[in-house]
């Protein structure tokens, strides 16, 4: 496969011109994506995949999230569940009637095994039909995507990613059935994720998820996963959320080595 890494980056530069700078949301994803590729790139590598494969691999971290600043300008929303699945979009943009694929990967050959990693990489779980190659590439744009996730939520101001007042933060509790969930260490499901402090355990959860031991590894040199714990709340449930959580965390990376 012939890339030319030049090319996508001009490309997505290109696209994304056409959306508000200013806006926090636009800036946040455009960061996102260039991370998440990076993080694409040393999976792939960890797995000892050809070049080709890692230039594959990195090209869908590239084009993961061309969904979410249409997302943005029509619903100025994250919230798939309030406005549409962000991946699907992007999905249709990509290889649709719009074609955006074409001013990034020449070979066709490849559109359809890409139409499926992009369109899987938001899933609670993969389609059970999702195997072989494609299956490792879902994985891999999963797991980036996930640590950088973390990242995200450090760096960027929780009012502004989760549309809501410093008050309502501070306020915000958990429910038993989100940390039902973190007690089995596994991903906390979009569908039971209602409040701002859900959604943060929600986060914090995906590490139990990662697939590979590289994307383990990078989730835990990176630095933002134990600062998400720094969470401001006056709750007694989300101070207690925090704390068992926590220790899952660290039962979990303690199994896993």
């Amino acid at each position: 496969m012939i890339l030319d890494r030049k090319k996508v980056r001009e490309q997505f530069a290109s696209y994304t011109r056409n959306y508000d700078p200013e806006d926090v949301k636009i800036a946040l994803k455009i960061a996102h994506t260039y991370r998440v590729a990076d993080n694409c790139e040393k999976i792939a590598k960890s797995l000892g995949l050809s070049e080709d494969d890692v230039e594959f691999a990195w090209l869908s971290g590239m084009i993961h999230d061309v969904g979410r600043f249409e997302q943005v300008r029509r619903y100025n929303t994250f919230n798939d569940a309030r406005s549409v699945d962000h991946a699907e979009l992007g999905a249709d943009l990509l290889f649709g009637e719009e074609g955006l694929i074409r001013g990034y990967l020449e070979d066709s050959s490849l559109y359809d095994m890409m139409d499926v990693v992009i369109r899987q990489h938001n899933k609670y779980r993969i389609d059970e039909s999702v195997t072989g190659k494609t299956l490792t590439f879902c994985n891999i744009l999963r797991d980036a995507d996930k640590i950088d996730i973390l990242r995200v939520n450090v760096e960027t101001p929780l009012e502004d990613l989760y549309s809501t007042t410093t008050e309502k933060l501070m306020e915000s509790e958990v429910s038993e059935e989100v940390m039902d969930q973190v007690r089995e260490k596994i991903a906390v499901s979009r569908a039971i994720t209602r409040t701002c402090a859900e959604h943060q355990i929600g986060h914090i959860a995906l590490v139990f998820e990662l697939v590979y031991p590289k994307s383990r590894e990078l989730a835990r040199e990176q630095g933002y996963l134990y600062q998400m714990f720094d969470f401001p709340t006056e709750t007694e449930s989300m101070k207690k959320a925090l704390a068992e959580t926590r220790r899952e965390v660290d039962e979990f990376f303690s199994s896993a080595e």
